[in-house]
């Protein structure tokens, strides 16, 4: 359900985790009241996750050396996500050392194109297929026949937690914990308004683990009352490019000087909100002030180092994520289990990111290496 711009108001918070799907609504405007109590455990929040750290390599030390002529195929929900594209680009890197096939496929972001991808991934008779930022009924079926064929599968950000999974099958699924990147997300906005702001939300439900991010998201802001959610645009990662700043100018053009954060399920909405942001006279560092829940990959440093329209991410160590993926699939292949391997959450921010353009452990290149025999 969603209405159209120029009609709507606020959506007060509970009622947007009600309504999920739905883009607009109404809501009166009355003065926004604080959350001491809210603020006072957001700060502390996002304290703690500012300080996380990966100077340290916390991953595996021990597993099987490599298993020589393995193949994998990377099926991406589309590689117009920077993300997603930044994982796959390490996954053929890893699997160069390892001496494996790779081979990637880009599902374009359409359920069409997901399907076909599949199709020719199974088509491959891999030994391995990574199920990558998507998940839905409409794959249940190959999954299954692939399963049958006895084809490993390795997900990230396939379902929304990290490990194994039964359905689908996985032999684990690859991210931080999405409820911790979800609340710092939203601490972050509650905390940096002084419990006061008014919040679009940019999400892409056609994906899962992304609408299950956003309803946590807004879960956890509706702890503060002193937070409106004044729009929930639903926008395709795959329509990002053509969409988001149509959509910005509708928003600024509706909500105005109300309009003080904003938080999306992926960095690059901020990517195409930025020129249009800056052609209406908004300042860099200025209102709204936009936090990514992930994944942060270099553009969205660069904006923050920067000054330029995005203020935080919650990123994830995307090419440590790459390695791992290879790793895990070594270990399916070797007939050990899952690493566990789980990287802590961070918040990234100009104060903190020290101009890096990633997030990633030191040194995890050569770890993975003393692991493989490599």
């Amino acid at each position: 359900m969603s209405r159209p711009v120029g009609t709507a108001a606020a959506i007060p918070i509970a009622a947007a985790i009600l309504l999920g799907g739905c883009d607009r609504s109404t809501h009166s405007s009355s003065p926004r009241p604080g959350c001491p109590a809210a603020l006072t455990n957001a700060a502390g929040t996002v304290k703690l996750a500012s300080q996380n750290s990966i100077s340290t390599w916390r991953g595996p030390t021990t597993g099987p050396t490599i298993q020589p002529g393995r193949s994998i195929v990377f099926v991406a929900e589309t590689l117009s996500n920077p993300g997603v594209a930044q994982v796959a680009e390490s996954v053929e890197e890893a699997g160069r050392v390892a001496g494996w096939n790779v081979k990637v496929i880009d599902g374009h972001g359409t359920a069409a194109g997901l399907l076909a991808a599949f199709g020719e991934a199974i088509a491959a008779k891999p030994s391995g297929i990574v199920v990558s930022a998507f998940y839905t009924n409409l794959n249940a079926a190959q999954i299954k026949k692939a399963n049958d064929a006895g084809i490993v599968f390795v997900g990230w950000h396939a379902v929304g937690n990290p490990g194994p999974s039964n359905n689908p099958k996985l032999f684990t699924n690859i991210t931080t914990k999405v409820e911790d990147v979800a609340k710092v997300s939203a601490d972050w906005i509650i905390s940096h308004s002084e419990g006061k702001a008014g919040v679009v939300a940019f999400t892409d439900s056609s994906i899962p683990f992304a609408k299950h991010k956003t309803d946590l998201i807004l879960k956890e802001l509706a702890t503060c009352p002193g937070v409106e959610v004044l729009s929930i645009e639903d926008i395709a990662i795959s329509d990002a490019e053509t969409r988001t700043g149509r959509e910005v100018s509708n928003l600024l053009s509706q909500h105005g000087d109300k309009w003080t954060h904003s938080v999306a399920i992926n960095d690059l909405y901020f990517t195409y909100a930025a020129p249009t942001l800056r052609a209406a006279g908004r300042e860099g560092d200025g209102e709204p002030a936009n936090i990514g829940a992930g994944d942060g990959d270099p553009s969205a440093f660069r904006r923050i180092n920067d000054k330029r329209y995005q203020a935080a991410t919650v990123p994830e160590p995307l090419m440590q994520q790459g390695w791992q993926i290879v790793d895990e699939f070594n270990r399916a292949f070797a007939g050990q289990p899952p690493s566990g391997y789980v990287p802590p959450v961070h918040l990234s921010t100009a104060a903190n990111s020290e101009g890096a353009t990633s997030w990633d452990p030191p040194n995890f290149r050569e770890e993975y290496r003393k692991i493989w025999g490599k």
